[in-house]
């Protein structure tokens, strides 16, 4: 079952739980889109799983209700970018809307500028920028940062899968690149920018930066606060939620027996014996079965009628599943 949307009639709102991709459109902060989000569903319980400046648009994977307890693991899924860079120029902020603070002339060559991309693919120690949510001794670093403070940052390590120089024609007459990033959480496109600029000796600025994947959210499912909005006064709201299962599809999936399903909802362990003996996953596969009485191995669980519980992991020492991740409600 993909999308979920349930009513909650005591409180006379409609409730909504899952995981919904919208395409945050500059000026927003991704805060704002929390909160807009807020009144338009009528619904407190909502969060985002990863900031993107003001002035960035794309891929803002919303949790709504049970969905908020994925708000940590989404944040850890890798993302893709594309970003516009700015030759010859460096900012407080490290993009194009901030104050400029040096600016130098370019000479560089389509082949030296590939050179220079590909050098940061792989695991990088990045320095993380002043203009960022980033907290030191209990304060983020751009309300240091718009104080006049600069303050030491260490080095974190992140992971650039792949960089990809999508156009370089403006480079001679511009300065201007485009470049597709795939990279690990943590990454700041804006420093990377920067960086790329630093070591070609002229410095560089973000122009625009794009956000076109998170996980398994890309750019082309994505919709607006408006549509948003469309959908819910229409009733369709629903088909542009994925239910909390949705990022766990590729764990094996049993079913619980109904006679242990007070179990379940009561968010108790249950043993081997409480799994359904004719299972469409194949949980009499003696190759299957081995691998899901490992130690630590996590499975989707799911009542007889199909309900989704939940993502349980195996306790070999007390031979019962554990709940990891509790979605049901009553």
């Amino acid at each position: 079952m993909w999308l979920v949307l349930t009513k909650n009639e005591n409180k006379n709102m409609n409730k909504y739980n899952g995981l919904i991709n919208i395409y945050k459109e500059p000026g927003f902060t991704s805060n704002d889109v929390v909160a807009k989000l807020r009144g338009i569903l009528k619904q407190k319980k909502i969060g985002h799983t990863g900031t993107l400046d003001p002035d960035a648009v794309g891929v803002l994977v919303v949790c709504l209700g049970t969905g908020t307890k994925l708000v940590e693991m989404l944040t850890d899924h890798d993302k893709e970018y594309i970003a516009v860079c700015r030759l010859g120029v460096t900012t407080d902020t490290q993009d194009m809307s901030g104050n400029i603070l040096k600016e130098l002339p370019v000479n560089v060559t389509k082949a030296e500028l590939h050179e220079a991309v590909q050098a940061f693919v792989g695991d990088y120690d990045q320095i993380p920028p002043m203009y960022s949510a980033i907290k030191q001794d209990g304060k983020k670093l751009y309300e240091l940062a718009r104080e006049g403070i600069e303050v030491e940052r260490k080095p974190r390590k992140i992971h650039i899968g792949a960089i990809t120089v999508l156009d370089d024609s403006h480079l001679e007459s511009d300065h201007i690149f485009t470049i597709e990033v795939k990279c690990s959480k943590g990454t700041y496109i804006r420093t990377l920018c920067n960086d790329i600029g630093e070591r070609l000796g002229c410095g560089a600025a973000m122009q625009h930066l794009t956000r076109t994947r998170v996980g398994a959210f890309n750019l082309e499912t994505a919709i607006t606060l408006a549509q948003v909005e469309e959908m819910r006064d229409n009733g369709t709201l629903s088909d542009a939620i994925q239910s909390p299962e949705y990022i766990f599809r590729d764990l094996d999936k049993i079913h619980v027996k109904d006679s242990a399903r007070v179990l379940l909802e009561n968010g108790n362990s249950f043993k081997k014996d409480n799994i359904l003996n004719e299972d469409p996953s194949g949980v009499n596969d003696k190759d299957f079965e081995k691998e899901m009485f490992t130690d630590g191995n996590m499975i989707r669980v799911y009542a007889e009628d199909e309900t989704f519980f939940g993502i349980y992991k195996y306790d070999e020492r007390t031979r019962m599943f554990k709940v990891d991740k509790f979605f049901f409600e009553k």
